[in-house]
């Protein structure tokens, strides 16, 4: 998710944790706990782009990494708050909880998380989109009303519990609407006589009202969406796999790295004689212009130190258009 909603979620388990003992202060560092899983984007400095998609959202976002780093930085804040009721258990629970709430609601994303890592299993559930304010919402409206209630107030726990318990109900709502979506897709490829591989779902952007679906064909994908206020029958638009253009390069070690990434979902293209490899996952830029780019697309340059591989840059106007379009699409 956002950085926003890790931070207010951090601060909503640690006041959950060890509000009633210290108060704001456990909203401080809790929110602190909640941003430590996404310094991992850091390594984008110090690696090559496909090595920088494998280390997001891996070991950082682990239980090993709760269970190992909770009790140094519990330590670690047990010594700079001397002063505080609080013990170095207590810190270290709350830093424990904050760590691991974090990769939990990512995995509820289409990115998802390596949860358990060093397996190679990846969690995503793709039911929610990594920026939705009626998730974030109620996290914000419970820590606010509890803030300015005292430290042993049963209302400042009242407050809290309830913004958490009504974001984590958000949570499992998108997860029953995405069953629903995926069967009105289902439903629709069988009227449309349409034989198929394999079928994903995802939220379209700051929604679970509207879904989209990549559907895998033998040589091409579909495209599709569906909002639960539609009388039409679902449309769904053909992209051409093309992954005969890889040629010799599908054997390279980046580009078999990159597949594994994208779990198999892509398709590759031609820009100015530069070959593209669109990540399918998140479908395109702007879904309802015909010829907008893909979210995630990235060029295969040939050079004479090896293989580059460069992410194509989005700008502003990208996500302008989309939400003039996302909101006139759901309306």
């Amino acid at each position: 998710m956002d950085s926003l909603t890790q931070i207010v979620l951090g601060a909503a388990v640690g006041e959950a944790v060890l509000g009633k003992k210290i108060g704001n202060k456990a909203m401080l560092y809790g929110g602190i706990a909640g941003t430590i899983p996404d310094l991992d984007t850091f390594a984008g400095f110090f690696t090559d782009t496909v090595t920088a998609i494998e280390l997001h959202r891996a070991f950082t976002h682990s239980i090993i990494f709760a269970v190992v780093f909770a009790p140094v930085l519990g330590l670690l804040v047990s010594k700079i708050e001397r002063k505080s009721i609080a013990t170095w258990k207590n810190w270290s629970w709350l830093f424990f909880w904050g760590l691991l709430t974090h990769p939990i609601l990512d995995s509820f994303t289409t990115w998802g998380t390596q949860l358990f890592w060093p397996l190679e299993t990846e969690l995503a559930f793709k039911s929610i989109f990594v920026i939705d304010p009626l998730y974030t919402l109620p996290l914000i409206i419970g820590l606010v009303l509890a803030f300015r209630q005292k430290k042993g107030s049963k209302k400042r726990r009242y407050y809290n519990n309830l913004g958490l318990l009504t974001s984590t109900g958000y949570l499992l709502l998108s997860l029953a609407l995405k069953g629903v979506a995926f069967e009105k897709f289902e439903k629709s490829l069988q009227n449309q006589t349409i034989s198929y591989l394999q079928i994903e779902t995802r939220p379209s952007p700051l929604n679970i009202v509207l879904w989209n679906a990549n559907v895998e064909l033998e040589n091409a994908y579909l495209i599709g969406d569906y909002s639960f206020f539609d009388e039409r029958p679902i449309q769904f638009e053909r992209y051409p796999k093309n992954h005969q253009l890889l040629g010799d390069l599908k054997n390279h070690p980046k580009v078999q790295r990159l597949i594994d990434i994208s779990n198999g979902w892509y398709t590759i293209s031609k820009k100015n004689d530069v070959l593209r490899f669109n990540d399918l996952r998140f479908g395109k830029m702007n879904p309802y212009q015909k010829n907008s780019s893909f979210v995630f697309s990235y060029e295969l340059i040939e050079t004479k130190n090896g293989l580059t591989v460069k992410e194509v840059e989005k700008t502003p106007e990208n996500a302008k258009n989309l939400l003039s379009n996302l909101w006139q699409r759901i309306f």
